[in-house]
């Protein structure tokens, strides 16, 4: 695993780690610019905030404000990317995602890579303990989640 991804990783295992200690789906996300250099974090907030829209990777988007350009950003999401905010990542032109894990949840992995995004699976045991143990516990909250 690069040691460099990991990094940026931990910054969404934190966010993901925040939105369980509210109540909520632990998936968090960053985005950083091509030097590594944060410019917004976020979390999972639909339980808190009761709207469906507030997805890590839309928080994380939100939170870092208007770029002239994304091509060279970096999306880091403890969890695959699900189509909604792929299509975020599609739309922005968004360079590169790196992904906690797509075990739990495959999203959008394969629509990205169809339309050239570099996505890079850390496969991470921490994200994919953290959100396999919320799955098993909030059942229903989860498949609400992931629209079933």
């Amino acid at each position: 695993m690069n040691t460099g991804y990991q990094s940026l990783l931990n910054v969404a295992i934190e966010e993901a780690s925040i939105g369980l200690s509210e109540g909520g789906i632990p998936i968090g996300s960053a985005l950083f610019d091509s030097g590594g250099n944060l410019l917004g974090r976020g979390h999972n907030r639909r339980v808190q905030e009761s709207d469906p829209s507030i997805h890590a990777e839309t928080d994380a988007f939100r939170k870092a404000g208007r770029q002239t350009t994304y091509r060279d950003k970096i999306m880091v999401t403890s969890l695959a990317p699900c189509y909604y905010c792929s299509g975020l990542i599609i739309q922005f032109k968004i360079g590169k995602v790196i992904v906690g894990e797509s075990v739990n949840f495959q999203g959008g992995i394969d629509w990205l890579k169809e339309k050239g995004v570099e996505v890079i699976d850390l496969n991470s045991q921490e994200c994919k303990d953290m959100l396999s143990s919320y799955i098993e516990k909030n059942p229903k909250i989860w498949n609400e989640d992931i629209g079933e």
